[in-house]
């Protein structure tokens, strides 16, 4: 995925930032995400969608993996900041990535992986 030239992009430490038709855009950074650069980053997001929640379409990367303090930090703050999450990715990266956030309590959001951003833009329609 190639970042939008007539967009504006916001910079994070753990991703790239847009907003496309009432979606969020993300394009995943490789950095080992921490509580606190998701602190940051969950700060970002509001600064960007001016405190709205909204849907999120993140094309994933493949980064270090958190751990488990990170791990339910995320699985609390995503409900404060996203309606829906689609993950694009090659196959079964977001599956990995799903599957160890949220091994033992589901995710508060809706969530779907997708391997074509487009079907994932459709999906995330109904979140508007």
């Amino acid at each position: 995925m190639e970042k939008p030239t007539d967009k504006q992009i916001t910079e994070g430490e753990i991703a790239s930032y847009w907003m496309d038709n009432g979606i969020l855009v993300s394009l995943s950074k490789n950095p080992k995400r921490t509580v606190e650069n998701i602190k940051g980053n969950i700060e970002l997001v509001k600064k960007i969608t001016g405190n709205q929640v909204v849907p999120l379409l993140i094309y994933l990367c493949d980064s270090p993996v958190p751990d488990k303090a990170t791990r339910k930090y995320v699985a609390e703050v995503l409900p404060t900041v996203y309606k829906a999450m689609a993950m694009v990715s090659k196959p079964g990266l977001s599956t990995f990535i799903m599957n160890f956030l949220f091994r033992f309590k589901p995710p508060a959001i809706p969530m779907k992986s997708f391997t074509d951003d487009r079907q994932a833009r459709d999906w995330l329609q109904q979140f508007l």
